[in-house]
Parts: structure tokens; sequence; C-alpha cells
């Protein structure tokens, strides 16, 4: 593994700790993900990371556990699952969750938390536990859906935007066909909630 996977790993392993609840774990964990944050090579993962651990830092445990229930509560958890910004389709969106499934499976790798395989938490999970490619080719596959989540947690003024542009600026840049999938951002606005 090179020193970029491995800090696109450490930084999905941020993210997807900063995606969970927070509990008093997190304010236990946050001298680690500090520190494994500032050793990371991307300036703009760096900064977006660092930019909600400082939130985490001034923050109530009770505000922030409001919040991350008012932003990935039950109602609202949807919209992190990216196959739900990907298509009208559903039949398109049963395909897209197979290959999140699927991925999971091939790297040898159960889903430890409540998410969903097509979550955002549960694929940064995916490339913390070691597959790191498959993970970020289904970022990939998705980035419209990032976008779209991360334009809508901006509009909302919540923290948890840093968290969703610190993974989308984990990726590489988008080829030719990803440029021509960006116009289905609005479109997954409608159906992410």
């Amino acid at each position: 593994m090179s020193v970029l996977d491995g800090g696109v790993r450490t930084a999905h392993m941020v993210a997807s700790v900063l995606l969970g609840r927070p509990d008093e774990g997190l304010r236990e964990a946050w001298p680690l993900l500090a520190r494994s944050v500032s050793t990371l090579p991307f300036g703009e993962v760096r900064n977006r990371l660092t930019a909600f651990l400082v939130h985490v830092a001034a923050t109530s445990q009770t505000a922030l556990q409001s919040h991350h229930t008012a932003v990935l509560g039950p109602e609202r958890s949807r919209r992190f699952r990216l196959t739900c910004h990907s298509s009208d389709d559903a039949a398109e969106r049963e395909g897209a969750m197979h290959r999140f499934e699927g991925a999971f499976r091939t790297a040898g790798f159960g889903l430890s938390g409540e998410e969903p395989a097509d979550h955002l938490a549960a694929v940064c999970e995916l490339s913390a536990r070691g597959a790191v490619e498959p993970a970020v080719q289904l970022l990939r596959e998705h980035r419209a859906a990032l976008t779209a989540l991360r334009e809508e947690l901006e509009t909302e003024g919540s923290p948890y935007a840093h968290v969703v542009a610190a993974v989308q600026a984990t990726l590489p840049p988008p080829g030719p066909r990803e440029r021509r999938a960006v116009p289905c951002v609005a479109r997954g606005r409608s159906t992410a909630r």
C-alpha cells in the first residue's frame, strides 16, 4: 500500500468514526483522531476533518447528539445512502446496492454497524478496514451523490458537510464518465429524503 493509499484509508477511518453517533467514546477518541488527521498527506482532507474536530471540541455532548439525530437520525439517514441519489429507477438502484454488498463480501467483511452497505459511513468503514480500492471505486461511481449530499449539508449549515467534503477530496479527479454523471445531482436531491 502506498503512502497515499494509507492516507485515504486513515481519512476514511476518521470519517467513518465522525459519522457515527457522538457518544462519550468520540470524546475519548478525539486526541487519536486529531493526531491521525494531522498526519494526512492531503491538505483539503486535513483541513475539512480538522474543522469538524474543532466543532466536536467546542460543542456540548447534548448539542452534538441532537445535531447528529437531526442530520443522521432515522428520518434523515436515508440521504447518506449513496444509491438513493443515483437514479429514479428502482432496478438501477437495486443493482447499485448489489455492487455495494458485493464489495463487502469480496473483501470478506460483514457490516459492523447499523448502516446498510451503501451508507457513506459503511463505505468509509470498508476502506478503513483495508478495502481501499473497492471503496474508492464505489465512491467514484457515486461522486454526484456525494456532491448532492455535501451541498445539502452546506445549505443547512451542518458541520457534517466538512466530513463529506473530506471524503470527496480523497477521490482522484473525475474522468469523463463521472463528469457526465454530475447532472443527476439535482435529481438526487429530490430522492434523497
